[in-house]
């Protein structure tokens, strides 16, 4: 497969991904998060922002490989 196939495609499936992810995050901002203490809520705003990079690495490793010859 070529490389801009890849890309076109990782590009779908992140934006896919972002979306859920998003709805997943918020929903678990909304429902836990809000009765634990400012310290607790201030951690789990950062682990959320953050934890969607790391399932992503693979795809985007994936996505940047070379052609073959």
């Amino acid at each position: 497969m070529r490389q801009t196939h890849r890309k076109l495609i990782g590009t779908v499936l992140i934006l896919v991904f972002v979306c859920v992810y998003a709805l997943v995050a918020m929903a678990l901002a909304q429902g836990r998060i809000t009765t634990a203490p400012k310290f607790v809520q201030t951690i789990a705003y950062i682990a959320l922002g953050l934890a969607w990079v790391l399932p992503l690495l693979p795809l985007i490793k994936w996505m940047e490989r070379k052609d073959r010859a």
